[in-house]
Protein backbone atom coordinates (compact mmCIF):
# COMPACT_ATOMS: atom_id res chain seq x y z
CA UNK A 1 0.00 0.00 0.00
CA UNK A 2 1.41 3.67 -1.29
CA UNK A 3 1.71 6.40 1.19
CA UNK A 4 -0.07 9.26 1.08
CA UNK A 5 2.74 11.26 0.87
CA UNK A 6 4.13 8.80 -1.95
CA UNK A 7 0.80 9.58 -3.82
CA UNK A 8 1.57 13.06 -3.90
CA UNK A 9 4.91 12.78 -4.74
CA UNK A 10 4.05 10.35 -8.03
CA UNK A 11 1.22 12.89 -8.80
CA UNK A 12 3.18 16.00 -8.54
CA UNK A 13 6.01 14.55 -10.77
CA UNK A 14 3.36 13.19 -13.04
CA UNK A 15 2.12 16.76 -13.49
CA UNK A 16 4.91 18.22 -13.42
CA UNK A 17 6.29 16.21 -16.59
CA UNK A 18 2.42 16.41 -18.61
CA UNK A 19 2.97 16.44 -22.21
CA UNK A 20 6.67 16.96 -22.75
CA UNK A 21 7.93 16.49 -26.57
CA UNK A 22 11.41 15.30 -26.46
CA UNK A 23 13.38 15.73 -29.81
CA UNK A 24 16.31 15.49 -31.33
CA UNK A 25 17.86 18.66 -30.39
CA UNK A 26 20.51 19.06 -33.25
CA UNK A 27 17.69 17.86 -36.09
CA UNK A 28 16.75 20.69 -38.48
CA UNK A 29 13.65 19.16 -38.95
CA UNK A 30 12.46 18.22 -35.64
CA UNK A 31 13.63 21.73 -34.32
CA UNK A 32 11.02 23.29 -36.94
CA UNK A 33 8.70 20.79 -35.54
CA UNK A 34 8.71 22.16 -32.18
CA UNK A 35 8.84 25.57 -33.59
CA UNK A 36 5.86 24.68 -35.16
CA UNK A 37 4.14 23.38 -32.34
CA UNK A 38 5.22 26.42 -30.22
CA UNK A 39 3.10 28.70 -32.78
CA UNK A 40 -0.27 26.32 -32.71
CA UNK A 41 -0.22 25.62 -29.05
CA UNK A 42 -2.47 28.12 -28.05
CA UNK A 43 -3.24 26.64 -24.39
CA UNK A 44 0.42 26.18 -24.29
CA UNK A 45 0.10 22.83 -22.83
CA UNK A 46 3.63 21.65 -24.12
CA UNK A 47 6.97 22.00 -23.00
CA UNK A 48 9.98 20.73 -24.70
CA UNK A 49 13.30 18.84 -23.72
CA UNK A 50 16.14 17.60 -26.16
CA UNK A 51 16.58 14.24 -26.34
CA UNK A 52 20.07 15.00 -25.58
CA UNK A 53 19.98 16.67 -22.15
CA UNK A 54 20.54 14.79 -19.39
CA UNK A 55 16.13 15.79 -18.60
CA UNK A 56 15.41 14.46 -21.74
CA UNK A 57 17.47 11.22 -21.55
CA UNK A 58 15.80 10.46 -18.18
CA UNK A 59 12.01 11.53 -18.62
CA UNK A 60 12.39 9.19 -22.09
CA UNK A 61 13.85 6.05 -19.95
CA UNK A 62 11.65 6.60 -17.13
CA UNK A 63 8.65 6.51 -19.60
CA UNK A 64 9.88 3.36 -20.95
CA UNK A 65 10.57 5.02 -24.75
CA UNK A 66 12.90 2.39 -26.72
CA UNK A 67 16.23 3.26 -27.74
CA UNK A 68 16.75 4.21 -31.16
CA UNK A 69 20.11 3.37 -33.16
CA UNK A 70 22.03 4.89 -30.27
CA UNK A 71 21.31 4.84 -26.92
CA UNK A 72 18.01 7.72 -27.27
CA UNK A 73 14.81 6.86 -29.39
CA UNK A 74 14.56 8.28 -32.63
CA UNK A 75 14.41 11.94 -33.08
CA UNK A 76 10.47 12.46 -31.06
CA UNK A 77 8.81 11.33 -28.16
CA UNK A 78 5.97 12.43 -26.24
CA UNK A 79 6.21 11.88 -22.18
CA UNK A 80 3.02 12.01 -20.31
CA UNK A 81 4.09 11.25 -16.62
CA UNK A 82 4.95 7.61 -16.85
CA UNK A 83 3.82 7.22 -20.46
CA UNK A 84 5.52 7.85 -23.71
CA UNK A 85 4.49 7.92 -27.36
CA UNK A 86 7.13 7.11 -30.21
CA UNK A 87 7.39 7.48 -33.72
CA UNK A 88 3.58 7.64 -35.61
CA UNK A 89 1.94 7.38 -32.49
CA UNK A 90 3.72 10.25 -31.05
CA UNK A 91 3.03 12.59 -33.93
CA UNK A 92 -0.64 11.81 -34.09
CA UNK A 93 -0.59 11.85 -30.11
CA UNK A 94 0.13 15.61 -30.68
CA UNK A 95 -1.92 16.70 -33.11
CA UNK A 96 -5.42 14.97 -31.09
CA UNK A 97 -4.13 17.26 -28.46
CA UNK A 98 -3.28 20.55 -30.23
CA UNK A 99 -7.19 20.50 -31.43
CA UNK A 100 -8.87 20.69 -34.69
CA UNK A 101 -8.07 21.32 -37.27
CA UNK A 102 -4.60 19.77 -36.36
CA UNK A 103 -6.46 16.37 -34.50
CA UNK A 104 -8.29 15.39 -37.97
CA UNK A 105 -4.46 14.11 -38.43
CA UNK A 106 -5.85 10.70 -36.63
CA UNK A 107 -7.40 10.25 -39.65
CA UNK A 108 -4.27 8.83 -40.53
CA UNK A 109 -4.97 6.03 -37.90
CA UNK A 110 -6.91 4.14 -40.22
CA UNK A 111 -3.32 3.21 -41.67
CA UNK A 112 -1.87 0.42 -39.57
CA UNK A 113 0.77 1.54 -37.18
CA UNK A 114 3.24 -0.72 -39.17
CA UNK A 115 2.98 1.05 -42.13
CA UNK A 116 2.98 4.65 -40.40
CA UNK A 117 5.94 3.61 -38.21
CA UNK A 118 8.11 2.61 -41.40
CA UNK A 119 7.07 5.98 -43.15
CA UNK A 120 8.13 7.63 -39.97
CA UNK A 121 11.38 5.89 -39.51
CA UNK A 122 12.25 6.60 -43.12
CA UNK A 123 12.37 9.91 -42.78
CA UNK A 124 13.97 9.57 -39.41
CA UNK A 125 16.30 7.79 -41.13
CA UNK A 126 17.11 10.51 -43.65
CA UNK A 127 16.20 13.71 -41.51
CA UNK A 128 20.28 14.80 -41.63
CA UNK A 129 20.71 14.30 -44.92
CA UNK A 130 17.77 15.99 -46.33
CA UNK A 131 17.50 18.41 -43.41
CA UNK A 132 20.75 18.99 -42.41
CA UNK A 133 21.86 18.98 -38.70
CA UNK A 134 23.11 21.52 -35.98
CA UNK A 135 26.49 21.13 -33.81
CA UNK A 136 24.51 22.32 -30.81
CA UNK A 137 21.07 22.42 -29.54
CA UNK A 138 19.64 26.30 -30.36
CA UNK A 139 18.59 28.63 -27.73
CA UNK A 140 14.73 28.77 -27.57
CA UNK A 141 13.13 32.84 -27.53
CA UNK A 142 13.37 34.55 -24.21
CA UNK A 143 9.68 34.41 -24.45
CA UNK A 144 9.51 30.50 -24.81
CA UNK A 145 12.03 29.67 -22.14
CA UNK A 146 10.45 28.37 -19.60
CA UNK A 147 8.65 26.36 -21.81
CA UNK A 148 12.17 23.89 -22.11
CA UNK A 149 12.83 21.81 -19.16
CA UNK A 150 16.16 21.55 -20.11
CA UNK A 151 17.23 25.29 -20.53
CA UNK A 152 19.78 27.87 -18.86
Amino acid sequence: MKSERSERHMTSRSERYANVLLYDGVCNLCNASVRWVLAVDRRQRFRFASLQSPIGQSLARAAGAPPGAGDLPDSFVLVDGERAWTKSDAVLEVARRLGAPWSWALLLRAFPRPLRDAVYSWIARNRYRWFGKQETCPLPDPGQRERFLDAP
